[in-house]
């Protein structure tokens, strides 16, 4: 296999990571308001990801590593057609990050509920922004951002799939009566993971379906930079992948209390 392979091998791995792992705790902080009626329900569902989304982050920020150093052209050509998205889903991700690491630091009530607020609203324009940036993507205007009833279509059903992936989520995590209202809308079957897997199957299928319209081997970075790279990105991956198994494997177990945050 050469490198140009394999660098759209590794950049398929980063993007679909991001989607079905990210996917998970960015669809539960979408539902944190039906999830969680209290303030303590509402640290039990955020306990839920707690492990997770700084690790699941990481593939985000691989993807962009791998997408700038082994296809520069089709990175530079999507940052400036695709900039009002990619702006609204930054803010997206540092609302939500914000929210979550302030909420268990500030006194009170209202302190909590607004930092509640953040995660919520964060969680749905991360899942906007990006199914903005797909829908122009998948209609074939990678290079301008999608306008019209498309785009609004495109971005609601992107949202709708990472917020059901949430709720499997949820359902394979929680415990309480958080858990009884994701059970209520995921269905009582006797394999919640099955539910997860479909939406993860789902998920995983956007970016895969995004790069076959973007042909980005056409794009790829001159056989020298990539003989440069990818062993490095390589030698990156598999301490990547280890600790993300590792972790979610550590945290398999249903949540009983709140986490630090």
């Amino acid at each position: 296999m050469d490198t140009s392979t394999l660098a759209l091998v590794l950049l398929a791995c980063c993007a679909t990571g991001w989607f079905v792992l990210a996917g998970a705790d960015i669809g539960t902080g979408m539902l944190l308001p039906y999830l969680g009626g209290s303030a303590a329900e509402r640290r039990l569902v955020i306990a839920s990801f707690a492990p997770f989304f700084l690790g699941n982050e990481v593939w985000l920020i691989a993807t962009a590593g791998v997408l700038t150093g082994c296809f520069p052209d089709l990175e530079g050509a999507l940052l400036t057609g695709q900039f009002p998205a990619l702006v609204v889903l930054l803010t997206g991700w540092v609302v939500r990050d914000l929210g979550l690491w302030s909420r268990g630091r500030g006194p009170g009530r209202r302190w909590r509920a607004l930092c509640d607020g953040a995660v919520t609203a964060g969680s749905w324009t991360l899942a906007l922004a990006t199914g903005w940036l797909l829908t122009a993507v998948l209609t074939g205007r990678p290079y301008e951002p999608a306008g019209g009833p498309v785009a609004v279509l495109g971005a609601l059903a992107v949202a709708a799939l990472f917020a059901a992936h949430g709720l499997s989520f949820a359902a394979l995590r929680l415990t309480g009566v958080p858990y009884e209202r994701a059970r209520r809308l995921v269905g009582r079957s006797r394999r919640p993971w099955h539910s997860f897997a479909l939406t993860a199957v789902l998920l995983g299928g956007l970016p895969l379906a995004a790069g076959h319209v973007l042909a980005p081997g056409g794009h790829a970075a001159d056989p020298a930079t990539l003989r440069l790279l990818v062993p490095v990105l390589l030698a990156v991956m598999v301490p990547m992948v280890a600790v993300q198994a590792w972790i979610w494997r550590l945290f398999r177990h249903r949540v009983t209390g709140a986490s630090y945050l």
